[in-house]
């Protein structure tokens, strides 16, 4: 129902994940999806008058968020190293952790935040499923629940950089 969303020339799929390892997604997966999905991002920078950065959107439990996630924001600042990047990053929380390894994707993928972003906000996974425990009344969260709230989330920290205003501001 979301695929519409997106014009078709700007999904990417490949045939294989990173198999929850940083590794995987930086070294192997992801050497072998990045060009492309470099060039995709470098036409729609063509065609901005204005481009003042980039967005990334990242979870670093698994292997793709955190190693092609980490690759991608080095090659981008390669590429556009004076564009501003902002990260909103979904951290891992060992009480709903879906793999032994998030810890060490998790600490590999900071040092790449944190040497080639600007902003990063971190998300507490297990404050997530919290804030919807005990604020929104939802005893079982679906990734619905957490994806909605993500994006309020996001939407509340990128509205003065959306809309005009007293407080608007710029990357």
């Amino acid at each position: 129902t979301y695929r519409q969303l997106y014009h078709p020339e700007q999904l990417i799929s490949g045939k294989e994940d990173a198999a929850n390892n940083y590794a995987r997604g930086h070294y192997t997966v992801g050497k072998e999806i990045v060009d492309l999905v470099l060039d995709r991002i470098r036409k729609l920078a063509d065609n901005c008058t204005g481009l003042q950065g980039f967005f990334a959107f990242n979870a670093i439990g698994g292997g793709t968020g955190s190693g092609l996630g980490a690759l991608l924001l080095e090659r981008l600042s390669v590429d556009y190293g004076r564009k501003s990047k902002v990260s909103f990053t979904i951290y891992p929380a060992p009480q709903v952790s879906t793999a032994v390894v998030e810890p060490y994707n998790c600490v590999l993928s900071t040092h790449t935040l944190l040497e080639h972003t600007d902003v990063t906000f971190m998300v507490d996974n297990e404050a997530l499923y919290d804030i919807c425990r005990r604020n929104l009344d939802i005893e079982r969260p679906t990734y619905t629940n957490l994806n909605r709230l993500t994006a309020q989330i996001i939407s509340s920290l990128t509205a003065s950089l959306r809309f005009d205003g007293a407080l608007n501001v710029d990357l």
